[in-house]
C-alpha cells in the first residue's frame, strides 16, 4: 500500500467479512481490504484490528511472532491450499501480538517498527526512498547472513539498542551518490496501487482503459532544458538515477537502462519534442524495461526490449495513454499492449483478478502478469496483478 507517498509492506487494518472453508477444521477465510487471506479459525471477529503484511515481504527471523513461517523461510507470498481449493495473499496478524505498536490507528505503516523487507534483496535498495539507504542496505546485509543472525547469542544481543545501531553503523551504507538520485523534483517513481488495496475504485461504473502490465523493471527517461541548446539527460531505474553507461546494476553486467535509451534514441526523441514545444522546461518517457536476465525473463523474449506507459510534461504533467502512445509511435517507441479503451469494472475483486489472468500478448505461449488499470484522464490509476500469475512465479 502507498501511505504517504511511499510503498508500505505492513500497516495496520481490519478484518471483515469472515467465511468457512468447506471441509476445514482448524482455517477460516478472512478478508482485509480486498485481500483473500488464510486466519486460524476464531483468531478474529470481524472488525478487529489486524497487522496486515503483504506478498513479497520478508519478515525477521529474531521475532518469535514469526516463528511459524520458518519452514518458508519467513517469506509471505501468494499461496494456494489445493485441497480446500483457497487462494491467501498476505498475512495477517493480531494487533496484540505486536504489543510494541500500541493501539495505533487503521493505515498506519509498520513496516520498519516490525523490520520488515522484500524478499528479493536488490528490491529492498531498487524500491527504497531517498534517506533510507542506511536501514535498508543493514536489512540486505542481515537478510543474507540468516545462519549468524539466528544464533542464541546474536538474537539475544539484536533485542538491544546500542548493539542495533553498532551492526548499522558497520554495515549501513551511510553516504549517498548524488549522482543517483532520482529527479523526484520533476516526477515521481511508478509505483501502482494494487486493486486489493483501494476495492471502493470498484463503484466507479465510468469506462477505463486497460493495459498489460509487463514484469520487468520500471526505466524512466527524463531531458531538462537548461538554456539555449543545453540540455541534462536523466536515466533512471525505478527510484535511482543510473548516471552513466558504466553504472553498475544490481544482478546483470548488461546495463539495460542506458542500452534502452540507446536502442530507441531516447534522448534524440526527447530533445527533438523540446524543441518543438519551446514553452516546456522538461519532458519524460517512463515504461517497463525487460528481457533475458531480468526477473527471469517471463515474457521469454530473446532480447532486451523497452515499452513505454507513461509520457509526461512540465506543463500538461501526464499525457493520455492514447495520446501519449501516438506521440510515440511517430518516434519509433513502442507502448504497452492496449487491451480496453471502454472498460467498466465489475463488481467484485476476485472478478477482476480472474479477468485481468491471461495470455501475454508479446508472447502468447506465457501467462501475463495482469493489468495495469487507467481513468480516462490518467488522474487515476491501479494495477490488477494475476494470482495464478503470482503462483506460477511462487510469488
Amino acid at each position: 500500500m502507498l501511505i504517504d507517498g511511499k510503498r508500505e509492506l505492513a500497516y495496520i487494518q481490519t478484518v471483515h467479512d469472515i467465511e468457512p472453508i468447506v471441509g476445514a477444521d482448524n482455517i477460516e477465510k478472512i478478508h482485509v481490504l480486498g485481500w483473500d487471506l488464510i486466519s486460524k479459525k476464531g483468531q478474529f471477529k470481524e472488525g478487529d484490528k489486524c497487522v496486515y503484511i503483504e506478498i513479497d515481504s520478508l519478515v525477521p527471523f529474531d521475532n518469535p511472532v514469526f516463528d511459524f513461517l520458518a519452514s518458508k523461510h519467513y517469506k509471505v507470498k501468494t499461496y494456494k491450499l489445493s485441497k480446500f481449493g483457497v487462494i491467501s495473499q498476505g498475512l495477517a496478524l493480531p494487533l496484540s501480538a505486536f504489543p510494541q505498536l500500541g493501539d495505533l490507528p487503521v493505515n498506519s505503516a509498520v513496516t520498519e517498527k516490525l523490520n520488515i523487507t522484500y524478499i528479493v534483496k536488490e528490491d529492498n535498495e531498487r524500491k527504497q526512498a531517498p534517506g533510507e539507504a542506511a536501514e535498508i542496505s543493514f536489512k540486505a546485509f542481515q537478510a543474507r547472513h540468516k545462519k549468524l543472525f539466528s544464533s542464541f547469542i546474536m538474537r539475544h544481543l539484536m533485542k538491544l539498542k546500542w548493539f542495533r545501531k553498532l551492526m548499522k553503523a558497520l554495515f549501513g551504507k551511510k553516504t549517498v551518490d548524488k549522482r543517483t538520485v532520482f529527479p523526484r523534483q520533476f516526477i515521481r517513481p511508478t509505483d501502482e496501487e494494487r486493486v486489493q488495496n483501494m476495492p471502493a475504485i470498484l463503484r466507479d461504473k465510468s469506462p477505463f482503459i486497460v493495459t498489460e502490465k509487463i514484469d520487468g523493471t520500471s526505466t524512466t527517461f527524463l531531458l531538462e532544458r537548461k538554456g539555449k541548446n543545453k540540455f541534462e539527460f536523466y536515466v533512471c531505474s525505478r527510484n535511482k538515477r543510473v548516471f552513466s553507461e558504466k553504472t553498475p546494476v544490481y544482478h546483470d553486467s548488461n546495463n539495460i537502462y542506458w542500452a534502452m535509451a540507446d536502442k530507441y534514441k531516447i534522448e534524440e526523441t526527447l530533445k527533438d519534442y523540446l524543441n518543438k514545444n519551446k514553452e516546456l522546461s522538461w519532458v519524460c518517457i517512463q515504461g517497463e524495461s525487460f528481457g533475458p536476465k531480468w526477473q527471469g525473463n517471463p515474457l521469454q523474449v530473446k532480447e532486451l526490449d523497452f515499452r513505454a506507459f507513461n509520457f509526461i510534461t512540465s506543463a500538461e504533467g501526464r499525457i493520455g495513454t492514447l495520446e501519449g502512445r501516438d506521440i510515440l509511435s511517430a518516434y519509433g517507441i513502442q507502448w504497452v499492449p492496449i487491451i480496453y479503451t471502454d472498460y467498466v469494472l465489475p463488481d467484485t475483486v476476485n472478478e477482476l483478478l480472474e479477468a485481468a489472468t491471461g495470455p501475454a500478448t508479446l508472447n502468447t505461449k506465457v501467462m501475463r502478469e495482469g493489468w495495469v488499470i487507467r481513468s480516462q484522464d490518467g488522474k487515476t490509476s491501479f494495477k490488477a496483478v494475476s494470482p495464478a500469475y503470482l503462483l506460477k512465479r511462487k510469488e
